[in-house]
């Protein structure tokens, strides 16, 4: 085994360590308001597909996207994001690219919602991500939910509409 085959092999995990954490910090961003730190671990621009919850893939400004998020993230009493189950997959051909699977558990709280003050999404990302200067960065977001359980209404009172 040549130390170059070591060094190789260590960069691999110190990455995929560097990848989950970016993917955790996704979940722990939006629980905590953080939309500085949300913006963080984001390209600029940076495409989203969440057409499975009704917002169409298109590429948005990183600012925008985070402004996005944060109204209607922001309204709910309480949110606790889940991201387990990861795995990752490197780009073969290109050692600064690689996708992170990740399960989504995201439970929102609106305290005396009409209609029921709890909400639970329930499926998973896909994540791609890119190797930058400042460390790895999701590039391309794409939700799948598996099933959703509670109160839909809640989501437009939480944003204000």
């Amino acid at each position: 085994m040549s130390a170059d085959s070591l060094e190789a092999r260590i960069q691999r995990l110190e990455d995929r360590n560097a990848i989950i954490d970016v993917a955790i910090k996704y979940a722990t961003s939006i629980d905590e308001a953080d939309w500085d730190g949300y913006a963080s671990i984001f390209t600029d621009p940076v495409h989203v597909d969440f057409s499975e919850a009704g917002l169409p893939a298109s590429d948005f400004p990183r600012d925008q996207f985070i402004s996005f998020a944060a109204q209607g993230l922001g309204g709910w009493t309480a949110r606790q994001h889940i991201s387990p189950n990861h795995r990752v997959v490197f780009d073969e051909t290109d050692p600064d690219k690689a996708i992170c699977y990740s399960y989504m558990y995201a439970q929102h709280y609106l305290k005396d919602a009409p209609g029921g003050d709890f909400y639970l999404m329930r499926g998973s990302y896909d994540n791609h991500m890119v190797r930058t200067p400042d460390g790895w960065k999701i590039t391309s977001l794409t939700q799948h939910i598996g099933w959703l359980e509670g109160n839909a209404n809640a989501l437009r009172e939480a944003a204000g509409e």
